[in-house]
């Protein structure tokens, strides 16, 4: 019997598609991620600074490595800003303003980019729990504004994730079991992919909004409107 060898930086890949790291995300210490992943902590650290650079983790000297990008922590009174908020309103903050990230991303996004886009979506069908599938479709989006090759479009898009984040509306992370197989996302994610890839920022802008009125209605029937 053949055994896959994995380096460090696809062992800790592999961890993050499966671990349940609670709400806020929060890795195990260095110490003890280092000796479930059989792994120096030297080459922890060399692997996490990669996914870092990625996006798909963050530290906060002192509190610790999370998974997800990092909150903008330059907006001060950021947690007014989701007490004085709800669901509704970041629906319609959404509406107004992804589908133009997504022409950008159509006219600017490179190879590797739409690679990414393409293996998230394809990580959102597979994913094993409601956990795993948002964690990919977090990270489709936010590959999305990644594309844009606007790094101020990209900053707004953090901050608006991040309320949305902390506003609760009964988020799929809490339901049991995995998403259906004919979840909705899934072709709309391809939709909104290959829209990009093909370079056609209008159908891409379409996808996208038709994918968010989706949601948008799924919440809303979640609420009882």
């Amino acid at each position: 019997m053949q055994h896959i060898h994995l380096t460090p930086l696809e062992k800790l890949r592999a961890y993050l598609e499966t671990a349940d790291l609670g709400e806020d995300g929060r890795l195990p210490s260095e110490r003890e991620l280092a000796e479930t992943l059989d792994m120096g902590r030297t080459v922890l650290r060399k692997a996490l600074a990669t996914l870092q650079g990625e996006g798909v983790v963050w530290r906060h000297v002192g509190k610790g490595t999370f998974v997800g990008e990092r909150p903008i922590e330059s907006i001060s009174d950021i947690n007014a800003l989701v007490l004085r908020t709800n669901p509704t309103e970041v629906m319609a903050a959404r509406l107004a303003f992804e589908p133009e990230i997504a022409r950008l991303a159509a006219v600017n996004a490179t190879g590797s980019q739409i690679n990414d886009l393409r293996a998230c979506a394809q990580k959102c069908r597979q994913a094993a729990t409601w956990r795993q599938y948002e964690h990919y479709d977090n990270r489709l989006h936010r590959i999305i504004g990644e594309a844009t090759q606007n790094s101020l479009l990209l900053g707004l898009l953090d901050t608006m994730t991040t309320v949305r984040r902390a506003v609760t509306w009964g988020r799929p992370r809490n339901n049991p079991g995995r998403p259906p197989r004919d979840h909705h996302s899934f072709e709309q994610h391809d939709r909104i992919v290959e829209a990009i890839a093909a370079r056609d920022g209008q159908a891409a802008a379409d996808a996208m909004r038709a994918h968010l009125r989706t949601v948008e209605q799924n919440l809303r029937n979640s609420l009882g409107y």
